[in-house]
């Protein structure tokens, strides 16, 4: 894995340079996008994106975990987690795969 991370500005770029509008009014679609995913997601609902996957919130229960170093048991209290699950064609792209069978290169 290279280690590479895309930024909020190289997205921002991204829509800058694919869509016309402005820097700054690019910069905030993003925002605005990214804040209605992470308040949909606060609310418990799932965010699906055609073509790339579904994030949602999941429950997770009580349950007794055990500190490596000492083997005491420690209890882990309920939570909530972020899921995401990719689409079959994102999946397909990571895998070098297109929709007509042709190798995509990355």
């Amino acid at each position: 894995m290279s280690g590479k991370t895309i930024t909020r500005a190289q997205l921002s770029e991204a829509v800058y340079q694919e869509v016309g509008l402005s820097r700054n009014e690019s910069a905030d679609l993003l925002e605005s996008v990214l804040k209605e995913i992470a308040e949909a997601l606060a609310r418990g609902e799932s965010v699906k994106i055609s073509s790339f996957g579904s994030f949602s919130v999941r429950a997770k229960g009580q349950r007794v975990g055990r500190n490596p170093k000492t083997g005491e048991e420690v209890p882990i209290l309920p939570r909530r987690v972020l899921v995401f699950r990719p689409s079959q064609l994102l999946k397909g792209r990571i895998n070098g795969e297109s929709v007509d069978g042709l190798v995509e290169e990355l």
